[in-house]
C-alpha cells in the first residue's frame, strides 16, 4: 500500500483583528507559527501541519478557504482564534470551505503569569472568548467540525488531532476512490443493495461494474515468471499445506491462486482502483472464487466486499487508510455464528475465504479445501486466528433517505478451544456492553452482517469520518442500553428527515 499520508498537508489558520496595533499582530504571528511548528513536529500526527499567514479581515479569510479547497495536497484546515476575531468576518469563508475543519481551542501559554499579568497580556491572549465567538458562528451556520480543547503541546491534544488527520486523509481518499465490482451483488440479499449515486454524492467513491470475464482475461494474461515469483513468496511467508508445496499433488491449485492474485492486481492497478468486490454467483471463466488473492490484496490496502457488497468495501478501504502505519489491521468480517452458553456468550466471525491477514501477527497457514457454493474448483486460502485485543466492527446500511454507520466496540479473544476443522480465517470477540444488548441494538439499527473489523483505529476515527461526511453514526459500547439506543434511533430518524427536507 502506498503511503496515503505522503504529500498531504493540513493548513493552520489563525484568526485575529486589526485593532491592537502592529506590535500585537507580530506577537500573534510569532506565537501562532510556534504552535503550528509544535504540531508539525508531533510524531503522532501523520501529515504536515502548514502554517499560513494570520487572518484579520473577511476577504482574506474567504480567499484562504478557497485556496484550501483548490489545493489537492490540503486535506483539512485547523483554525484558532488567537485574539478576539469577530466572527462575522468568517461567514463567507466558512460557507465556502469544502475541506474538513478542526477548531483548536488553545492558547500560546500553558500557565498564567499571575504576578505579571496586565492588560497588554489580556488583549493579546484572548482565545478563551475569541474561540467561543468563532464556535458560535460555526454552530449558527451549521458547520460540521471537530473541536479539540487543550494546549497544543499536550499529548492528548496531539493524539486527537492525529486521529482527525487520519480521518481527513481517508475522507480525501474516499472522494477520489474508484471501486470495481466484478459482477453484481448476491441475489435476493437486501443489505448489500444501495444507492450508488447517493453514495458518490455523500462519500465520494465512484462504484461501477466490470464483467468478470474482463478480469478472467487479465488472469489468463499473467506471465509465468510473475506466477513463479508469487509462489516463492508464498512458500517463504506461510505454512504451506503439504499438498500445495512444490511437488505436491495440488500445487497446480496454488499456481492458479497466484495467477488470480497477479491478474486481479494488474486489473486494479491499470484502472486506478483502490477497492473492489467479487461474488461467488458470477465467476465467469474464473476457476476459483478468489480467496488468497483477495486476502493479500486487502493486506496491501485495498478495500473489499464479498457478494458484491460495495458499501463494506468502502469501509475497509477507509479503515486501511486511517490505520496506515499503526499496529493492527482491518478486514472484511461477517457475524457468522454464536457461543450462547450462559455466561460465555461471544461471537465467531469469519467469511467463506476472505479475511485479511493484517489481523494477525502469527504465521498464517496456506490451505486448500472444498467450497460448497460457486460451482468452481476448491480455492486456496490463508487460515489463522485474529490476534486478541480491542477492536471495532462497523457496518454501512442504506436507510432509503440516508446511510447509517453502526459501530460496536468489541474485544477480540482467543477461541475457547482450537478449531482444527474450520478451514477459514476467523475472529472471536466479546461485544460491548454484552452479547444480548449488542445483538439486539445491532438488529434494531438495521446494521449489516458484513462489517469492517479494525484493530488499528478506534471509534473516534470513525466518528470524525462520519462527521466530515455528514453521515449518521450510532455506536454500541459499554454505556449502551436498549431503551436509550431505541430513543437515539428515533431521534436520528427525525433529525435526518428534517435536515434532508430543509
Amino acid at each position: 500500500m502506498r503511503d496515503p499520508f505522503e504529500g498531504r498537508v493540513i493548513w493552520f489558520l489563525t484568526g485575529t483583528q486589526d485593532l491592537y496595533g502592529e506590535e500585537t499582530l507580530r506577537q500573534v504571528e510569532d506565537q501562532s507559527s510556534k504552535i503550528a511548528r509544535n504540531l508539525d513536529a508531533a510524531d503522532k500526527i501523520p501529515v504536515r501541519i502548514e502554517w499560513k499567514p494570520i487572518l484579520k479581515e473577511k476577504e482574506g479569510i474567504r480567499t484562504a478557504m478557497l485556496a484550501a479547497n483548490a489545493d489537492p495536497s490540503c486535506v483539512g484546515v485547523i483554525t484558532w482564534m488567537h485574539t478576539f476575531s469577530p466572527a462575522k468576518m468568517w461567514i463567507a469563508g466558512l460557507d465556502a470551505l469544502d475541506k474538513p475543519l478542526l477548531h483548536l481551542h488553545t492558547q500560546a501559554n500553558v500557565a498564567l503569569p499571575w504576578d505579571t499579568i496586565d492588560m497588554d497580556f489580556m488583549n493579546l491572549n484572548q482565545a478563551a472568548h475569541g474561540d467561543r465567538e468563532f464556535g458560535y458562528m460555526c454552530t449558527r451556520l451549521g458547520i460540521r467540525r471537530k473541536v479539540v480543547v487543550g494546549h497544543a503541546t499536550h499529548p492528548e491534544v496531539q493524539a486527537k488531532i492525529a486521529t482527525w488527520a487520519r480521518a481527513a486523509v481517508a475522507r480525501e481518499e474516499m472522494r477520489h476512490m474508484r471501486l470495481a465490482r466484478f459482477g453484481d451483488n448476491m441475489r435476493y440479499v437486501g443489505v448489500t443493495e444501495g444507492d450508488k449515486t447517493e453514495a458518490e454524492l455523500q462519500f465520494g467513491p465512484s462504484v461501477n461494474t466490470w464483467g468478470v470475464n474482463d478480469l478472467a482475461d487479465a488472469v489468463a494474461a499473467v506471465p509465468d515468471d510473475v506466477v513463479a515469483a508469487l509462489l516463492a513468496e508464498y512458500d517463504e511467508l506461510y505454512d504451506v499445506a503439504p499438498e500445495l508445496r512444490d511437488g505436491g499433488e495440488r500445487r497446480e491449485s496454488l499456481v492458479y491462486g497466484a495467477r488470480l492474485e497477479a491478474g486481479m492486481r494488474s486489473f486494479l492497478e491499470a484502472g486506478n482502483f483502490t477497492a473492489f468486490t467479487t461474488t461467488f454467483e458470477d465467476l465467469g471463466a474464473l476457476r476459483q472464487l478468489p480467496g488468497l488473492a483477495v486476502q493479500r490484496l486487502m493486506a496491501d490496502g485495498y478495500g473489499f466486499g464479498a457478494e458484491g457488497d460495495w458499501k463494506t468495501s468502502i469501509l475497509v478501504r477507509a479503515a486501511k487508510v486511517m490505520g496506515y502505519g499503526l499496529p493492527g489491521g482491518a478486514s472484511l468480517m461477517e457475524d457468522y455464528t454464536y457461543e450462547m452458553t450462559p455466561g460465555k456468550e461471544k461471537i465467531l466471525g469469519a467469511h467463506m475465504l476472505e479475511v485479511c491477514p493484517s489481523l494477525t501477527t502469527s504465521r498464517p497457514r496456506l490451505e486448500i479445501h472444498p467450497l460448497g457454493i460457486g460451482g468452481r474448483e476448491d480455492p486456496v486460502r490463508l487460515v489463522f486466528d485474529t490476534d486478541p485485543g480491542p477492536a471495532l466492527v462497523v457496518a454501512m446500511a442504506d436507510m432509503r433517505d440516508r446511510f447509517r454507520l453502526t459501530a460496536n466496540v468489541v474485544e477480540v479473544i482467543p477461541p475457547d478451544q482450537p478449531m482444527p476443522k474450520l478451514p477459514v480465517a476467523r475472529a472471536v470477540w466479546l461485544p460491548e456492553p454484552n452479547f444480548q444488548t449488542s445483538a439486539e441494538c445491532w438488529i434494531l439499527a438495521g446494521a449489516a452482517h458484513h462489517t469492517v473489523m479494525t484493530t488499528a483505529v478506534t471509534r473516534e476515527a470513525f466518528e470524525d469520518l462520519a462527521e466530515m461526511a455528514g453521515s449518521e453514526l450510532v455506536v454500541i459500547d459499554s454505556e449502551t442500553s436498549v431503551p436509550g439506543f431505541r430513543r437515539e434511533l428515533r431521534w436520528n430518524e427525525a433529525y435526518h428527515r428534517l435536515a434532508r427536507g430543509l
